[in-house]
């Protein structure tokens, strides 16, 4: 039983260092500026936008 126990408490512990990093590493992707108020530089296309024309050559 006590392999049993031994296993079982070592995947626990495994499972708390894992989220305890999972955690770590969210709270410092966290920390950062989200960005998703900012505007963008670029609003629209330098050329105008006309609809494309394509014809088959006739020679």
């Amino acid at each position: 039983m006590s392999t049993e126990e031994g296993a079982a408490s070592s995947t626990e512990e495994m499972k708390r260092k894992f989220k305890e990093a999972l955690e770590k590493k969210n709270a410092q992707h966290r920390t950062g500026e989200a960005h998703l108020d900012g505007d963008s530089a670029v609003h629209g296309a330098a050329a105008p936008q006309t609809r494309r024309e394509f014809r088959r050559k006739s020679g």
